[in-house]
């Protein structure tokens, strides 16, 4: 039987830091090579389709006024590219919104913080590090041209098992294993000077999004602007005319209407079920007709919502002016059947005509729904108050209404349309219940992903592997261009792969909260999906990086950290300086490797044949090519991550690379996510640019990080006055973060109001709708409705029965949406 010996990986036969610095090239130069033909590929298939595809690639510009003022782009293979790079931040704000100005901005300020310290990590790091320690060269060249002694590769063997020595022990020209004073002092410097950058870039960004923030909403009046959301209302308060003496009392502006929310649970439960039953019958009525698709042009579906008076859907995508005619399947003549249970426990059944069955159901759920709709429902806590004015709303949300706690809080009001209704007539219990069930889910969830992540953090090391498969080891060992798949190229995939899976879970725990608006579970996620891609896939990645791949291993790392401080940060610092080419392979794939897919929306073109086997009526075909819809939460955290990981490895002797790749990361995610945001994708503007407060929060969070590793790292290094030094920049930031919430956190979430009656900002460019209008496409023919005169009410009580939506055959044969029979409401 063969014996391995897995020291021999790293140390035998003169191997060592030579042999790792070899490797980190070959698995540099791979990614490289996978990720610029996976890029360049999905980059050149999207040119040539982006023309042919107009109704997936320029949906948004085809289907909002909003976005019907920006400059069309040419149908050219690279003409798009000039012109949507002189877009200027004007039309961003005027067509896309606050949000997508907000995210645009924080791509631009850390393209700013990035050019910067890349420039001094090229003119002053490297050079220092190429002086003082040879072995730390560019990839691609040799080690002669840095003057290597003859004693290095004595040196390197001494070095044999420590791999992490290659940050930890400087080779001078004599041999020396000491590092220069000078160079340990660079850490505490270049520490103080990005931190200190990052601030100021903070604060000069935040100060100019406050003021076209303050400028934009000011400037509007809007119902939405004048609303306020007030919770915790007494139940001797819970009536219209009582809410409206109570606020009018404090004498900060009349009421112009007030919705008090009340248990429309068995309403919306009917509603729902309806559509069940709808969506039954038009596929019924579509098996019988013989028509297995049909797609008409948009219009055509518009006049058929419209007489249908839809009102809740949204707008339905299709290829404009086009007809496309497909092929008409038939299923048969036969009129289909269905399966009904009864009897005891519903242990019976037969077959009964389906149309008839369901039509019956639909009938006797619709008188239903009438008489429901006239009950008077039990009131709740939460009511939408309109102001006459905005000052007077500002007024009310920015003071403290009751002496009583937790008892009439104002707080300003999402949009109509942003409501999610259900969520309006839960307890304060129950919602607090189901948050803290959540988080109890993502602390739970936090251990999964720790021992799914220990496997994958052991492919980066051959040790690791070897401990459980010692043959697969050797193999890699004696193949480069293998060892470069496995170790770094099959890790990189699994974190992207888990990047972009895990948030769909999140966003599903997100709106089990019960929060109250859309915007709120986007805000909501973005936090939850940044703690799992900080914490999980960075620090608990960081941690096991090097370990062992076995779980004994890890728990005396846990062990060891949770009774010494200190060891953290040790541990951090030592895995950060062996994980820097696995963090430059990552971004390189993110950036140059799947970014362009983004582009391409493989995701939405890969599952549009899945979805186009199981459509069979018009309304799934209409929803199944509606535009993809733009999330923040699931793109932005991805992007905090990659900035964080560039900020830690800042100072770090690999810095000029990190800081390069992820320059460009950047400059590429500007110029995709702004085509995305103003030509493509659906998005709607749900918190105002509140976002902002998150994306400071994690770069405070990425600092605070930064700056313990560097103690951590000048502590390994015993030079521990130095790491002292650190302890107040810690302390000043977490100074700065408390600073920062106090002072800009108000002007974020509210209107001053001074503010009110401003002009546009940007002088003479305005938005070509309101805020109002544009997020609000469903909740406008609601809350406009002229019979009711209200913004704010649910729309199970109001919204037109809808009917089966079927395809016709003209006497041509072309195909046309059309409803099957007439209701009254």
């Amino acid at each position: 039987m063969v014996e391995y010996n897995c020291s021999l990986l790293s140390s035998g036969e003169g191997k060592a830091q030579d042999h790792q610095r070899r490797q980190d090239q070959t698995a540099l130069y791979t990614q490289l090579v996978i990720s610029i033909a996976l890029g360049l590929s999905a980059f050149i298939t999207f040119c040539i389709l982006r023309p042919k595809w107009t109704s997936l690639y320029a949906a948004r510009k085809r289907q909002k006024n909003a976005a019907s003022k920006l400059p069309p782009l040419p149908d050219t293979f690279f003409g798009w590219i000039p012109v949507l790079y002189r877009i200027s931040e004007e039309q961003v704000l005027a067509s896309a919104g606050l949000d997508a100005y907000v995210f645009l901005s924080f791509f631009k300020m850390a393209t700013k913080f990035l050019a910067v310290t890349f420039f001094i990590a090229l003119v002053i790091i490297l050079p220092i590090n190429v002086h003082y320690m040879k072995y730390n060269f560019p990839p691609g060249r040799s080690p002669e041209m840095f003057d290597y002694s003859p004693n290095l590769e004595q040196s390197f063997s001494s070095l044999a098992n420590k791999r992490d020595s290659r940050d930890n022990v400087a080779i001078a020209k004599g041999g020396s294993s000491t590092y220069p004073t000078s160079l340990l002092w660079m850490y505490v410097v270049f520490t103080y000077l990005f931190t200190s950058l990052a601030m100021y870039l903070l604060v000069t960004t935040t100060q100019k999004i406050i003021r076209i923030r303050q400028e934009y909403l000011g400037s509007q009046t809007t119902v939405t602007d004048r609303t306020i959301r007030l919770s915790g209302i007494p139940p001797e308060l819970r009536d219209e005319e009582k809410i409206k003496d109570t606020i009018e009392n404090l004498e900060i502006g009349k009421v112009e209407s007030v919705i008090l929310c009340r248990n429309w649970k068995e309403l919306d439960e009917m509603m729902a079920q309806r559509l069940v039953f709808l969506r039954k019958l038009e596929e019924a009525w579509t098996v019988h007709l013989g028509h297995s698709r049909t797609v008409s042009t948009q219009a055509s579906i518009e006049r058929a919502q419209s007489r249908a008076a839809v009102r809740e859907d949204a707008p339905l995508l299709q290829d404009g002016d086009e007809h496309e005619q497909s092929p008409s399947v038939s299923y048969g003549e036969e009129r289909p059947k269905t399966r009904i249970w009864y009897g005891f426990m519903g242990l019976q059944s037969r077959r009964v005509d389906a149309i008839d069955y369901f039509e019956e159901r639909l009938r006797k759920l619709d008188e239903q729904i009438k008489i429901t709709r006239k009950k008077e429902f039990q009131p709740m806590p939460l009511a939408f108050v309109t102001m006459d004015s905005v000052a007077a709303c500002q007024m009310a949300v920015q003071a403290t209404m009751d002496p009583t706690p937790m008892q009439l809080l104002a707080n300003p009001a999402p949009a109509p349309s942003d409501v999610i209704w259900p969520n309006t007539y839960l307890t304060r219990s129950s919602r607090i219940t189901r948050a803290w069930s959540v988080t109890l889910i993502i602390l739970i969830l936090t251990v999964f992903w720790t021992a799914l992540l220990v496997p994958i953090a052991g492919l980066v090391s051959l040790k690791s592997i070897c401990s459980v498969w010692p043959q697969l080891a050797f193999a890699l060992d004696s193949n480069p261009i293998s060892q470069s798949l496995v170790a770094t190229g099959l890790p990189t995939a699994l974190i992207s792969l888990l990047t972009v899976l895990v948030p769909f879970l999140y966003y599903w725990l997100s709106t089990q909260q019960g929060m109250l608006s859309q915007g709120e579970v986007e805000m909501s996620l973005i936090s939850k999906n940044f703690f799992f891609t900080f914490f999980n896939l960075f620090v608990l990645f960081t941690i096991f990086g090097t370990a062992s791949i076995s779980y004994a291993k890890v728990n005396d790392t846990l062990a060891g950290a949770s009774k010494d401080a200190s060891e953290i940060a040790r541990k951090l610092a030592t895995s950060l300086q062996d994980l820097d080419y696995f963090y430059i392979n990552l971004i390189i794939l993110q950036a140059l490797g799947l970014f362009p897919f983004r582009l391409l929306e493989f995701g939405s073109v890969a599952l549009y044949p899945i979805g186009l086997i199981g459509a069979k009526t018009p309304r799934d075909y209409a929803e199944l090519v509606q535009p993809p819809v733009f999330s923040y939460g699931f793109y932005l955290p991805q992007t905090l991550l990659i900035f964080v990981i560039c900020t830690v490895y800042s100072v770090l002797q690999s810095s000029w690379l990190i800081l390069f790749f992820g320059l460009v990361y950047f400059l590429i995610g500007n110029f995709i996510y702004k085509y995305q945001l103003l030509y493509a994708m659906d998005h709607r503007e749900h918190s105002t640019g509140q976002a902002w407060l998150i994306i400071c929060n994690c770069v405070v969070v990425g600092l605070i990080f930064f700056e313990i590793a560097m103690a951590g790292l000048l502590a390994l290094r015993t030079a521990f006055y130095r790491s002292i030094l650190i302890i107040p920049l810690l302390a000043g930031t977490i100074w700065f973060s408390i600073f920062f919430r106090r002072t800009f956190d108000p002007l974020m979430k509210f209107i001053a109001l001074r503010s009110l009656n401003s002009p546009a900002p940007f002088g003479d460019v305005s938005p070509g709708e309101s805020r109002y209008e544009r997020e609000t496409d469903r909740g406008r023919a609601v809350d406009e409705d002229e019979e009711t005169g209200l913004r704010y009410i649910n729309p199970s009580l109001i919204i037109p029965l809808e009917e089966v939506w079927l395809a016709k055959s003209s006497a041509n044969g072309s195909s046309h949406a059309a409803t099957s029979r007439e209701e009254e409401v």
